[in-house]
C-alpha cells in the first residue's frame, strides 16, 4: 500500500510538472494575460498594473464530436502583432495596437482546438478556433461552453437580469428590458434565476498583487486608499451572427465565477434548440473583457475590441440621422395621417433627417395614404421610417403590420414596395430570444434590407453584438429598459436619470 501511495504521488508530481503556464503582456506592458493547462484544464487570468482583474477562469467547450473541457494539453503559442483600424459609425476611427496570440490545445483523444486571444492596452478578447478533425465530421453541435469570468472577492456588480422565456406582455420576453441594479455583491442571485444579460459591468477591488503592493500607473489612476477605487471591467461578446447563439452570463458560483450561458430552451416558443450548430472548421464569436481605471475605456469599449469585417457591401450610403417619433409622446392614437404630418413638419423645422411612423400604420393610415405621406415628407427634406412586427411563432404581440418580416418571400415583396415609395428605414419589433435561428433572422432582415437601401432598427430585441461593424445598414437596437417607459409608470420616470447614467457604461 505504501508503495502504491508513493507511486501515485510521483505520478501526480509528474503531471503537475508537465503543466504549462505562460504569461504575455499588452503592448504597453500594463495588462498581463496568463494561460495554462494545469490539471488538464484550459484556464486564463488577467492582471492590470499588477492588480488581479480575473483570477483563474475556465476555457473550453463541449461538442457532440469532442470534449474540450478536460484532459487538455497546451501546445506552443504563437504571437502576431497587428495594428487594427476600429471603425465606429458616427465617431472617429482609431488605430489600436493589438497583440494576437494563438494557443493550441489537444484533448485526450488527440482532437485539437485553439484559443485566440486579442490583447489591447485596455482589454482582452478570446474566441475558439475549431479545425475539422480529419475527413469527418464536417459539422457539429456545441452544447455548452465552460468559458468563465472569475472575479476577485469583493467585486461589485452593475447587472441586468435575464428573464424567463415567453413571459411579460403578450409573451414577448426576453426583450432585454429589465432593471439594472448598481453596486450589488456577486453573491446576490439574479432576480429571475436565469443569470444576466450582456453587457455586464463589474468593479474589481484594488488588491495587492502577490508579494507586493499595488501601484497603479497612468493619468487616470487613483491613489491606493482613495474611496471607491477599483478597476472597472465590462464583460460581453461580439461577432455573433446567424452561425451561433447569442449568450449571456450565468448566476455567480463562488468556485468558478460567472460562466457563458446559452439561450433557454423555452425561447422562440420552444422552437429550435438552445445549442449552436456549426460547420467545421469554425471560429466562435469573441468573449470580451474591457478594463479601465475609470469608466472612459468602458464607454469607448469599441476601441478595445477586435475589428470585425463587414459581411457585405452597402448598396447605398447609409448616414446616421435624427428622427421625430409621435408614439413616444402621443402613443397609438397619434398613428394617423394628420398627426404624422405634424411630426414630419417638426422634423423639417428641426433639420432632422427622418420621421418614424410606429405600429398600426397599415390599419390606421393605410398603404395608399402612407405613399402620400412619404411624398409629403420628401417635399420637406425628410424620409420616413416604418415600424413592423417581427411576428412568426415567437409571441402574441397583436400590432400590425404582421407577416411581412418573418420570411424571405414576404420581406422581398414588402421591401421592394418600401424602396418604391422612398422609405429609408424599418423598425422591427418583438423578437423571441437568442437562439441561433433568431440570430439568423436578424441577419436575414439586415441583408435583405440592404438590397433595397433600407436602414434597420431593432426593438424589443437582443443587444447588437458587434453588428454596427458587421452590417453596413444596421442602425440601432433598443436592448434596454428605455425612455418610452417614462410614459407608463411614475417609477420609471423617477429612475430615468439613473438609467441614463447607467446605459453609457453598460
Amino acid at each position: 500500500m505504501k508503495r502504491l501511495i508513493t507511486m501515485a504521488a510521483v505520478l501526480l508530481t509528474a503531471v503537475t510538472m508537465m503543466a504549462k503556464t505562460e504569461t504575455v503582456p499588452s503592448s504597453n506592458n500594463r495588462l498581463e494575460l496568463t494561460f495554462s493547462d494545469e490539471g488538464g484544464v484550459a484556464t486564463y487570468s488577467i492582471s492590470y498594473d499588477g492588480v488581479p482583474v480575473l483570477t483563474t477562469s475556465r476555457l473550453g467547450f463541449e461538442a457532440d464530436f469532442g470534449d474540450f473541457t478536460q484532459g487538455l494539453k497546451m501546445g506552443q503559442y504563437k504571437m502576431q502583432f497587428r495594428d487594427a483600424t476600429i471603425i465606429v459609425k458616427g465617431g472617429p476611427n482609431r488605430r489600436v495596437n493589438a497583440v494576437r496570440y494563438t494557443v493550441p490545445f489537444t484533448n485526450d483523444k488527440g482532437q485539437q482546438m485553439s484559443v485566440i486571444f486579442n490583447v489591447t492596452n485596455n482589454g482582452v478578447a478570446y474566441c475558439y478556433e475549431i479545425p475539422r478533425p480529419g475527413e469527418n465530421p464536417k459539422c457539429g453541435v456545441i452544447r455548452r461552453e465552460v468559458s468563465s469570468f472569475n472575479f476577485p472577492e469583493g467585486t461589485s456588480t452593475f447587472l441586468c437580469p435575464q428573464i424567463g422565456p415567453m413571459t411579460g406582455w403578450e409573451r414577448t420576453k426576453p426583450s432585454y428590458e429589465e432593471d439594472y441594479k448598481a453596486d450589488a455583491p456577486m453573491a446576490v442571485k439574479s432576480q429571475f434565476g436565469q443569470g444576466y444579460t450582456f453587457p455586464c459591468l463589474f468593479k474589481a477591488p484594488l488588491l495587492s498583487p502577490p508579494g507586493g503592493t499595488a501601484s497603479p500607473k497612468g493619468s487616470n489612476s487613483s491613489p491606493k486608499g482613495e474611496a471607491g477605487w477599483g478597476l472597472w471591467v465590462l464583460v460581453s461578446e461580439t461577432g455573433v451572427d446567424g452561425s451561433y447563439v447569442g449568450s449571456h452570463l450565468s448566476d455567480y458560483n463562488p468556485e468558478t465565477g460567472y460562466t457563458i450561458a446559452f439561450p433557454q430552451a423555452g425561447e422562440n416558443n420552444g422552437n429550435g434548440t438552445p445549442f449552436a450548430g456549426i460547420l467545421l472548421p469554425y471560429t466562435t464569436p469573441w468573449r470580451t473583457i474591457v478594463i479601465g481605471t475609470s469608466l472612459k475605456p468602458i464607454v469607448e469599449s469599441k476601441y478595445c475590441l477586435p475589428s470585425l469585417p463587414a459581411k457585405y457591401q452597402p448598396s447605398t450610403e447609409y448616414k446616421p440621422g435624427r428622427y421625430t417619433w409621435s408614439w413616444l409622446v402621443w402613443q397609438d392614437e397619434s398613428i394617423n395621417y394628420d398627426d404624422q404630418v405634424q411630426f414630419i413638419d417638426l422634423a423639417g423645422k428641426m433639420g432632422f433627417e427622418y420621421c418614424l411612423v410606429d405600429n398600426w400604420w397599415d390599419e390606421r393610415i393605410g398603404r395608399d395614404k402612407i405613399e402620400e405621406l412619404s411624398k409629403y415628407a420628401q417635399s420637406k427634406g425628410v424620409s420616413l421610417m416604418l415600424w413592423y412586427n417581427s411576428n412568426g411563432y415567437e409571441n402574441d404581440a397583436p400590432q400590425t403590420p404582421r407577416d411581412c418580416m418573418s420570411t424571405a418571400i414576404a420581406r422581398d415583396r414588402e421591401m421592394a414596395w418600401l424602396q418604391k415609395i422612398g422609405v429609408k428605414g424599418i423598425k422591427v419589433d418583438f423578437f423571441g430570444g437568442d437562439k441561433q435561428q433568431t440570430m439568423q433572422l436578424y441577419e436575414d432582415i439586415l441583408f435583405d434590407a440592404n438590397r433595397y437601401g433600407l436602414g434597420v432598427i431593432f426593438h424589443g430585441c437582443t443587444m447588437p453584438r458587434g453588428w454596427e461593424m458587421m452590417y453596413p445598414n444596421y442602425i440601432a437596437s433598443e436592448a434596454v429598459l428605455a425612455s418610452e417607459n417614462v410614459f407608463f409608470s411614475e417609477g420609471h420616470a423617477k429612475s430615468e436619470a439613473f438609467e441614463l447614467c447607467m446605459h453609457p457604461s453598460t
